[in-house]
């Protein structure tokens, strides 16, 4: 392929090359497993020490909050099945959204399976929780609220500060998938009443298979992987060394640069939506419009299939989405665009382009011209679209 232009940040980013060089001392000079007692160990825990640190404070946090694990999904299960087991004697009641990542909306299944109530909050047509209901939803036997931070396919940015003063006054604990969020927006743990947080090394140029999981101390949450006594006992297994290097690496350059950064993906961000809604008719954008991450924009085109767009964009060079990398394989329309009020066959199809420092304006306009010509080649093949034309010409 002569040409690729890469617009799926959501999914995963590039690696960034300073992340890179330093991890690849831990692969090779500093091997030694930082559990060992030994002075070659040594370097290996000092890493191991100094990352957790720098993903302590880029959330104001301290560095004996923060447990490894092997990425965002793991985090997620972490919170809610050890807040279930350790808070079921106080209730077994627990609240989200229906626009949560399925590591969250299968773990809550999961626990349904195991004797749990859950509440699914409804949201706005922008993906917006509705404070109100949460307040009303909120009962004595109601033990933990998990809340995205930012949604993974609109971008849409909740109200982090007002859900955990909420919670906060309520006596309930308050979780939020971070996952998509963390390095690309600030957030504070303490200013946001946040008790537990997920994040991941992958979604901000750093490796995969890393992540980790912020739980406020004195909270009771159990063991989740059993064995050594790594993470504080709390969660057993080797440290991923070389991983654990390249997420601190990531936070610190994605911290350091987040301003810069964030304005300008949002301002690209900007002339990609304005240039999409102005050129392509009966076109719509999904997420709230101002409070949506830097880098998101999420579309849906009426009287295609995204999945057919999604295929021809690939053969001209540029990568996309029409939602989840995690439910990739599934036909179904988004749960996330049909909780927003979306009917089927408009939410069909749809279009996720998210950008990174990386993308050029160059790479936002041809996207564009391409989607104008592959969306005005599928609607001419489209017998709904020829049935509109005829009743709007009528």
């Amino acid at each position: 392929m002569d040409k690729l232009i890469y617009l799926d940040n959501a999914a995963t980013t590039q690696v960034n090359p300073e992340v890179l060089d330093s991890m690849i001392p831990y692969f090779t000079q500093y091997y030694g497993n930082p559990s060992s007692i030994y002075t070659f160990a040594g370097n290996a825990k000092k890493a191991v020490d100094e990352a957790r640190a720098v993903l302590a404070q880029s959330i104001g946090a301290k560095s004996d909050e923060i447990y490894f694990t092997g990425g965002g999904s793991e985090s997620d299960n972490w919170a809610l099945k050890a807040t279930a087991e350790a808070y079921a004697d106080k209730g077994k009641h627990i609240i989200t959204t229906k626009i949560e990542h399925h590591a969250i909306l299968h773990t809550a299944e999961y626990l349904e399976k195991n004797g749990f109530e859950v509440t699914y909050l409804d949201v706005d047509e922008n993906g917006l929780v509705k404070l109100d209901e949460l307040k009303e939803a909120i009962r004595p036997d109601t033990i933990l609220v998990s809340i995205m931070a930012a949604n993974n396919e609109i971008g849409t940015i909740e109200p982090l500060k007002e859900i955990g003063e909420i919670t906060r006054e309520k006596g309930v604990l308050f979780h939020t998938d971070a996952v998509q969020a963390f390095g690309h927006i600030p957030i504070d743990v303490d200013e946001m009443n946040i008790d537990m947080l997920s994040a991941s090394g992958h979604k901000l140029e750093g490796p995969k298979g890393i992540g980790f999981l912020y739980i406020r101390k004195g909270i009771k949450i159990r063991s989740f992987i059993h064995g050594g006594a790594q993470e504080r006992q709390r969660r057993a297994g080797t440290h991923n060394v070389p991983g654990i290097v390249g997420f601190g690496m990531a936070a610190k350059l994605a911290l350091d640069d987040m301003e810069k950064r964030s304005k300008y993906e949002s301002e690209l961000r900007d002339h990609l939506i304005e240039r999409v809604l102005n050129e392509i008719p009966h076109s719509r954008l999904n997420g709230d419009r101002i409070k949506r991450l830097p880098n998101n924009a999420n579309f849906c085109f009426r009287f295609i299939e995204g999945e057919s767009l999604l295929i021809l964009l690939d053969q001209n060079g540029i990568c996309a989405s029409s939602g989840s990398a995690c439910t990739s394989g599934s036909l179904d329309p988004s749960h996330v665009l049909l909780a927003i009020g979306l009917p089927h066959e408009i939410a069909h199809g749809s279009l996720r382009l998210t950008l990174s420092e990386q993308t050029t304006r160059e790479d936002i306009d041809y996207t564009v011209d391409k989607i104008k010509e592959i969306v005005t080649r599928l609607r001419n093949m489209s017998p709904l679209y020829e049935d509109f034309i005829k009743k709007g010409s009528n």
